[in-house]
């Protein structure tokens, strides 16, 4: 009989976490949203505006840029020119911290997928990053634009998806998002006064490798993407003169209550799992609605989304990289034992949800 063929499984071998160094109080930064919009002759009712930026519980957020530096950048071109430059110096830093932990040298790194949902840029965020960073000519580079939330769970399926073509090869999957530099200054709805409480500024970059037997994190062991037939009006991006304007409905806490069950205990049968077996849960932090969903729809305990909600009151909801804020303090806490398993989950505009499932 000819022998079986073992493909070796991606490895999560470092996260790293990068955050701009303009921090602010939620308090702080309620009122610099307010004196904006007033200044750009809206009138609003404080309280209630207040009141909304409470009920995200987000003690507080980073920027990308001091706050004062905000007002004069009034087009998407000032705004986006800023985005380019401020993610380019965080998404260095992000990368070199990353491959660094990894016990690696930037010349190891065979691939860099980059996602973003916040700003533009062609060439592509990581092209600019291949001459700062000293990568290899021959890099392989991936550039995501457009999956938003759903991406830091959705890029670690897709880069883990190429190391099994190249087992051997490192990976770095780099989330940049700086939501601050998206807000807009003539848009007062619901929508957006809620997104400008909810949504900071950081980046994470993830080192994943193909196979590496030596290295002591988590498995990627399967992964999975389910797509919401006609709900393309949930979440996203009208895209304006004045640049990006959030679509945000008010149905994304029913679409996790009516789905995410579903989705996660036939992902689990299909390896012989039970929502029982799974010891890490590695949430996206969508909001406390969003999170509340989770935890009712999967019926988990209070404590099993403990580090996605920390991670959401601490820096709020960095879209695509919070889920991989929430993987890394895992991984950073060293609770997560030999045989342990991990679910890392995200839904996002589609509307959509990615699943991964990780080993110890």
């Amino acid at each position: 009989m000819p022998t079986a063929v073992t493909t070796p499984v991606p490895v999560v071998a470092a996260v790293v976490r990068a955050l701009p160094p303009h921090y602010h109080s939620q308090a702080e930064l309620s009122q610099g949203l307010q004196d904006y919009w007033r200044e750009g002759g809206h009138s609003f009712n404080k309280s209630r505006v207040d009141a909304l930026h409470g009920s995200v519980q987000v003690r507080g957020r980073h920027l990308a840029i001091p706050m004062a530096d905000y007002p004069p950048l009034n087009t998407f071109e000032k705004r986006n020119q800023v985005w380019i430059r401020e993610a380019v110096r965080l998404g260095e830093e992000a990368v070199r911290a990353a491959v660094k932990k990894a016990g690696l040298e930037l010349k190891d790194v065979d691939a860099l997928c980059f996602t973003s949902i916040t700003g533009l840029a062609t060439p592509s965020i990581d092209a600019r990053l291949v001459n700062k960073l000293g990568l290899r000519p021959d890099v392989k580079r991936l550039p995501i634009f457009g999956l938003g939330c759903v991406a830091g769970v959705a890029g670690t399926a897709r880069v883990s998806d190429l190391l099994r073509g190249f087992p051997g090869h490192t990976a770095v999957l780099l989330s940049v998002e700086l939501c601050s530099l998206t807000v807009q200054r003539d848009d007062i709805s619901l929508s957006n006064i809620i997104a400008s409480g909810l949504f900071g500024d950081g980046a994470a970059a993830v080192v994943i490798r193909g196979g590496d037997s030596t290295a002591v994190g988590p498995r990627v062991v399967a992964s999975e993407s389910v797509f919401y037939p006609d709900t393309e009006d949930v979440m996203g991006w009208d895209f304006l003169d004045s640049g990006f304007k959030v679509v945000l409905s008010a149905r994304v806490p029913e679409m996790v209550l009516t789905n995410v069950r579903g989705n996660v205990d036939g992902f689990l049968q299909k390896h012989g799992l039970k929502r029982s077996d799974v010891t890490h849960w590695v949430a996206h932090t969508g909001g406390p609605k969003v999170l509340e969903a989770f935890e009712q729809a999967l019926e988990l305990p209070p404590t099993a989304l403990a580090r996605s909600w920390e991670s959401l009151r601490t820096v709020g909801n960095l879209s695509s990289a919070s889920v991989l804020y929430v993987l890394g303090d895992l991984l950073d806490s060293g609770v997560a034992k030999k045989g342990d398993i991990g679910l890392m989950m995200a839904m996002g505009p589609g509307f959509c949800s990615e699943l991964v499932l990780l080993r110890w």
